[in-house]
């Protein structure tokens, strides 16, 4: 295996078992570590909230860009990009398989394709942070929509740093932001790539569940612990699900309760959002994730052909 410069990528929507799946995949191949892809499981401080693996897991074989960004950082997928495959050369060069996991459809593809970011221009990007400030995510949202609505399909309203990402891009290029997005063709010539299948009826209450679980985990106190590092000045980390809905309840904007209702709801939006991104994609490999041999399953996939 180590010789075939081959990368194994675990995808599939929140809850579906994707972070355990690639730990024992990486187990089993022996030598193989874990690589993020998941935009908020950068983010140091932001562990019950984004379901990252627990210290223990990662301790039990290398796992790579977890924990890399101060809440106050914004996230930034042209440099996630190119932490991401210089991890993945190295693991190369020593004759280590890299699993990449995650469930951010934009960060898989930027290890894993063709993909080049346009350019920025500060001034123009300035001005549009400035429309977000002032006419809110809703607004701005439906301003992308009406200019570009493929864009606005694949992006969340609370998501302002993307949203303004979007709209700046197709003024400097005046071109809509997907239009860049190259077919789904890898630079790495041995690529498997899993998915996860987890039935929509099975897939909501397990959503609900862990909600409920990560309350009963001290979510709240999580992100109270992050006010003084400055969790609500940050675009990107402020507004990650859960984290958002917490805030507000902080602020007094809504109660606890309405808050964890929220955060269900919109934790399955997400998810339904992932699970259609991924299905377009005809290299994943669908597995159901409650299959009782799923890892001999996934094996025979990964294993040398």
């Amino acid at each position: 295996m180590p010789e075939r410069n081959h990368v194994v990528a675990v995808v599939g929507p929140t809850a579906s078992g994707k972070s355990s799946l690639a730990l024992r995949i990486a187990q089993r191949l022996g030598t193989a570590e874990v690589v993020n892809a998941d935009s908020m499981q950068l983010y140091r401080g932001m562990d019950i909230g984004t379901a990252k693996p627990s210290i223990e897991e990662r301790a039990l074989l290398p796992h790579h860009l977890f924990d890399v960004l101060d809440v106050t950082e914004d996230a930034s997928v042209a440099e996630f990009q190119q932490q991401a495959r210089t991890v993945i050369a190295d693991r190369h060069a020593r004759g280590v398989t890299p699993v990449l996991v995650g469930g951010s459809a934009l960060y898989v593809r930027a290890v894993l394709d063709r993909l080049d970011f346009p350019g920025t221009d500060p001034a123009v990007r300035l001005w549009w942070a400035g429309e977000l400030e002032r006419r809110g995510h809703e607004a701005l949202h439906a301003e992308l929509a009406r200019r570009d609505p493929a864009a606005a399909a694949q992006i969340l309203p609370t998501n302002g740093r993307r949203i303004v990402r979007a709209l700046e891009v197709g003024e400097l290029t005046g071109r809509p932001f997907v239009a860049s997005m190259p077919p789904l063709e890898s630079i790495y010539d041995d690529l498997t790539m899993l998915g996860l299948d987890v039935p929509r009826d099975v897939l909501e209450p397990r959503l609900s569940d862990r909600v409920d679980q990560m309350w009963a985990d001290g979510f709240v106190d999580e992100v109270r612990g992050l006010l003084p590092a400055g969790i609500e000045g940050s675009l990107t980390a402020s507004r990650a699900l859960g984290y958002q809905q917490i805030l507000g309840f902080l602020r007094g904007e809504m109660t606890e309760d309405e808050a964890r209702v929220a955060t269900v709801t919109g934790t399955r939006k997400f998810a339904r959002r992932q699970d259609r991104l991924f299905r377009k994609d005809p290299r994943v490999h669908w597995l159901p994730s409650g299959a009782d041999d799923l890892l001999e399953r996934a094996m025979s996939l990964v294993a040398p052909r």
